[in-house]
C-alpha cells in the first residue's frame, strides 16, 4: 500500500513496509508507538517517489486544489507513473473518489491511514533522508502567506468591504463639498452679492470666481466654457452695478484657494463616483441593475455585508435604514413606516405618493432576490439578467397600479362609481324608464307678451295684474305629471287639505285656551284660600278668649 502525502514542498508517495498493508483496530491503535523514533518510523514506511513544486505558484495553485478535493494536472501524472496497480491511501475521501473516478486506483480511507498521515507528519525530517527543518519553516510559511492572500483576493465578504469604505467616504465628501461651496458663496458674496442668485451650481461657482477674480473684470473674460450665453450676459450686467463691498487682493487670494479646493474634491468626487459604479457592477450586477448603484451601495453598507444582505427577508429590505421610525412607531402603537433607504431608488420616485408603499414593498421582494444571486453565484460568469428583467416587472407593475387607480378614482374596486344620479322614473341596473317619457304641455309656456287687437283699448295696468294672477292659478305643475283636463280634482284636493290644516289648528288653539282658563281658576281659588285662612284664625282665638 502507498501513502499520498503533501507538504510546501511537493507530493510524496510512502511505501507500507507491512507485508499485505492492511491493519486491524488493534494494529491501527498501536501504530503512534511505532513512530515514537525516526528509527521505528523507518521500518514501517519509506519513502518511494517525490514531486517537487517548481516555485510559489505552482505550490499555491496545488494547495488551492487540494482545498477542493480536486488533483492538478502534476499530481495525475505523477500517480499515474508510481501508482499502478497499487492501492492508494489518501486522507480525503473526496479526493480518493475523484481519482477512483478518473485514474481507476484503488484508494483507502481509514483511521490506520490517518494515524500513518500522522506519524509521517511527526518523523518526517527522520524518513526522508536529506529534508532539513530550517529548508521547510520558510517553505510552509510562504505557502500560508500566499494561500491567505489568495483567498482574500477572491472573498467576497473582503470586497464587500471595500464597497462599504467607498459609499461612506462619498457621503463625506458629499457633505464637506455642500460645506466648501456654500463658505465661498458666503465669503465672496461680501464682493459680488448678485452672483448667488445668478449662479445656482456650486461648482460652475467656485469656476466662476476663480476665473472672475474681481467684478471689474467680468466684462473683459469669456464664461463660455462654465456658463451659458443667457447667464453670462446677467452676470456681466449685474457685475457693472453690484452693491458689494471691495476687498484687497490678500482677501482674493485665500478665496481662490478655497475655489481650488471645492474643484478638486469635486473631482475626486467623481472619480470616486465611478470606482463605486465598477465595483458595484462586478460585485452585485443585479443589484445594481434593479436600484441603482448609490442605493445598492448603502443596503450592503447598512447590512455588513452582501451574504449578510442575502440572509434577510423582503420586508427588512423595505425598511432597512429606517429603524428609529420602526421602533418608534411600536412604542407609541402607530403606524409603522413603509419604507426605508429603498425610498431612494428611482423605481419609487416613479410611482405615485399613494402607491410607494405597495412598489417598495414590490421592490424589496425583487431585490432580495437579485442580492442571493449576486452573493451565491457560482465562477465569473454573472450577468445582470435577473436584475433587468426584475425591474420591467415592477415597472409593469407601476403602470399597471396607476391604471387602476385612473379608473376607480370615481369608484369603488369594483370600477363601479360610489355616487349614481337619482332618477325616480329609472330602475336600478336597467336601461328602461319606469314611465312613459312626459309629453309636452304647450298650457305650461309662459305668455311674454300680448298684443291688442285694433279698435280696442289697452288695459289698464291692474287689470293686466289681475289676469295675470289668474293665469298662474290656471297653469299646471310642469314636475307633477299630470294632464291638464285632471287640473279641478286636484285642486280640490289641495283646498281639502288646506282646511284640514286650518280645523287642527283652530282646536289646538282651543285646547289652548282651555287649558289656560282652567289655570287662571285654581290660582283665583288658592288665592281666596290664602285670604281666608288669617281671619278663619282671628276668630277661633277671639271664641277661646270668651270661653275663659
Amino acid at each position: 500500500m502507498l501513502l499520498l502525502f503533501e507538504n510546501p514542498g511537493g507530493f510524496m508517495l510512502f511505501k507500507v513496509l507491512k507485508d499485505d498493508g492492511k491493519f486491524t483496530k488493534a494494529e491501527a491503535h498501536d501504530i503512534a508507538k511505532e513512530f515514537e523514533t525516526g528509527e521505528s518510523a523507518r521500518k514501517v514506511v519509506k519513502l518511494k517517489a517525490f514531486s517537487k513544486f517548481e516555485n510559489m505558484s505552482e505550490a499555491l495553485e496545488a494547495a488551492t486544489m487540494l482545498i477542493d478535493s480536486k488533483p492538478t494536472k502534476d499530481l495525475r501524472k505523477f500517480l499515474k507513473k508510481h501508482c499502478e496497480g497499487e492501492i492508494l491511501g489518501v486522507a480525503d475521501s473526496k479526493l480518493g473518489n475523484i481519482i477512483k473516478e478518473k485514474l481507476k486506483i484503488e484508494c483507502v480511507h481509514d483511521n490506520a491511514v490517518m494515524e500513518l498521515m500522522r506519524g509521517i507528519r511527526s518523523q518526517l525530517n527522520d524518513v526522508v533522508t536529506g529534508l532539513q527543518l530550517q529548508d521547510m519553516a520558510p517553505m510552509s510559511l510562504g505557502l500560508s502567506h500566499s494561500l491567505s492572500r489568495y483567498k482574500l483576493k477572491f472573498s467576497a465578504d473582503k470586497v464587500d468591504t471595500m464597497v462599504i469604505q467607498a459609499i461612506g467616504l462619498l457621503d463625506d465628501l458629499d457633505k464637506e463639498l455642500n460645506t466648501y461651496a456654500m463658505r465661498v458663496r458666503e465669503w465672496y458674496g461680501w464682493h459680488f452679492p448678485e452672483l448667488a442668485k445668478i449662479i445656482q451650481d456650486n461648482i460652475a461657482y467656485a469656476k466662476a470666481v476663480k476665473l472672475m477674480g474681481f467684478r471689474v473684470n467680468a466684462a473683459k473674460l469669456d464664461f463660455s466654457e462654465i456658463l451659458s450665453d443667457e447667464v453670462e450676459t446677467e452676470l456681466k450686467e449685474a457685475a457693472v452695478i453690484s452693491m458689494g463691498t471691495e476687498i484687497s487682493d490678500l482677501d482674493l487670494i485665500n478665496i481662490k484657494e478655497l475655489c481650488e479646493q471645492v474643484l478638486s474634491l469635486a473631482e475626486y468626487r467623481a472619480q470616486l463616483f465611478d470606482y463605486l459604479k465598477t465595483r458595484m457592477n462586478t460585485i452585485a450586477p443585479n443589484l445594481t441593475a434593479l436600484v441603482g448603484e448609490l442605493v445598492g451601495a448603502r443596503l450592503i453598507a447598512h447590512g455588513g455585508s452582501l451574504v449578510n444582505l442575502a440572509k434577510q427577508p423582503g420586508s427588512t429590505i423595505q425598511i432597512l435604514g429606517a429603524e428609529k421610525a420602526l421602533f418608534r412607531a411600536l412604542k407609541t402603537k402607530h403606524a409603522t413606516p413603509k419604507y426605508g433607504l429603498i425610498y431612494h431608488a428611482s423605481l419609487v420616485g416613479q410611482a405615485a405618493p399613494k402607491l410607494k408603499g405597495k412598489i417598495s414593498r414590490t421592490l424589496a421582494s425583487k431585490a432580495v432576490l437579485s442580492i442571493r444571486i449576486d452573493a451565491l453565484r457560482e465562477g465569473d460568469s454573472l450577468d445582470n439578467s435577473v436584475g433587468v428583467e426584475s425591474r420591467g416587472k415592477v415597472e409593469a407593475r407601476i403602470r399597471s397600479l396607476e391604471g387602476k387607480a385612473l379608473s376607480q378614482s370615481a369608484g369603488s374596486t369594483k370600477g363601479k362609481p360610489l355616487i349614481e344620479a337619482y332618477d325616480k322614473d329609472r330602475k336600478k341596473g336597467a336601461g328602461g324608464l319606469i314611465t312613459a317619457a312626459k309629453a309636452y304641455n304647450p298650457a305650461a309656456d309662459s305668455v311674454l307678451g300680448q298684443t291688442t287687437p285694433a279698435g280696442k283699448t289697452d288695459e289698464t295696468t291692474n287689470e293686466k295684474k289681475k289676469r295675470k294672477k289668474v293665469d298662474d292659478e290656471d297653469m299646471p305643475d310642469t314636475n307633477d305629471n299630470v294632464e291638464p283636463e285632471d287640473e279641478e280634482p286636484v285642486k280640490k284636493e289641495k283646498k281639502e287639505k288646506k282646511k284640514k290644516k286650518k280645523q287642527s289648528a283652530e282646536d289646538v288653539e282651543v285646547q289652548n285656551g282651555e287649558v289656560e282658563k282652567k289655570k287662571r281658576k285654581r290660582k283665583h281659588a288658592e288665592e281666596e284660600e290664602e285670604s281666608e285662612a288669617p281671619s278663619k284664625k282671628k276668630e277661633k282665638k277671639k271664641k277661646k278668649k270668651n270661653d275663659d
